[in-house]
């Protein structure tokens, strides 16, 4: 078995740990967005709020009810998040098992490549918004780049 040192020298290993630190940041920065719409977002000088519990701290009883409500773009970086949960969570696991493989580093860090670059594309297509296909193409690519992955591990390296 590998101890730690040994897996530090693993340069895949590292370019994956490097890649998916980038794509974890990016997923943790769209909680904070999502307030700071809600927070700024202001819908007949109003706040956007979808909890009582938090709405409670601008008013109280049925002056607080005001403040429930939706509004388009605070959706729109909330489902940007949840997509990334979707899509980065799958790519993290199979991304582990397939820089554990042993595959080529310059093949891998193209994988990796990509699917940051498509992720960090995606986002920015939803929230700027960008006309379709420009969402869909990034998100099948992302998405992509992870089947392919875990294409090469059950071909090439995991018993069936």
């Amino acid at each position: 078995m590998a101890d730690l040192s040994q897996l530090m020298e693993n340069e895949v290993f590292m370019a994956f740990a490097s890649y998916a630190t980038i794509i974890l940041s990016k997923m943790m920065f769209m909680s904070p967005a999502t307030a700071f719409y809600r927070l700024t977002k202001k819908v007949r000088n109003s706040r956007v709020f979808s909890n009582p519990e938090d709405a409670a701290g601008f008013g109280k009883g049925e002056n607080a009810k005001k403040y429930l409500r939706t509004d388009e773009s605070v959706e729109r970086v909330r489902r940007a998040h949840l997509n990334d949960i979707e899509n980065i969570v799958p790519f993290l696991g199979i991304g582990l098992l397939y820089s554990l493989s042993g595959p080529d580093l310059s093949t891998a860090l193209l994988h990796f490549r990509i699917f940051v670059g498509a992720r960090i594309y995606h986002t920015i297509a939803y929230l700027t918004p960008l006309p379709q296909p420009n969402r869909a193409l990034s998100f099948f690519v992302g998405y992509g780049v992870t089947l392919s992955m875990a294409y090469s591990l059950l071909r090439n390296h995991l018993y069936l």
